[in-house]
């Protein structure tokens, strides 16, 4: 990494605005938030592909388009 990433404090009663360097820890605390972020990512992506699986299964064991189910649940 070249460059330490920073975050910026507005102080809004005086309009100082500091860039202060991440420390260690919230730099740690960024990446777990991201790797977390990516695997829920994940998980809600392959939940969204069975569920879209499981309706073809149904829709096929009717012998049903997706029209013709809307139609019947409207």
């Amino acid at each position: 990494m070249a460059d330490t990433p920073t975050k910026v404090i507005v102080d809004c009663s005086t309009g100082i605005t500091e860039v202060l360097p991440l420390t260690a820890q919230e730099i740690a605390d960024m990446e777990t938030a991201r790797v977390a972020a990516e695997a829920e990512r994940v998980e809600r992506e392959a939940e969204q592909a069975a569920n879209a699986i499981l309706k073809a299964e149904i829709l096929d064991r009717l012998g049903i388009t997706e029209a013709e189910a809307k139609l019947l649940l409207s």
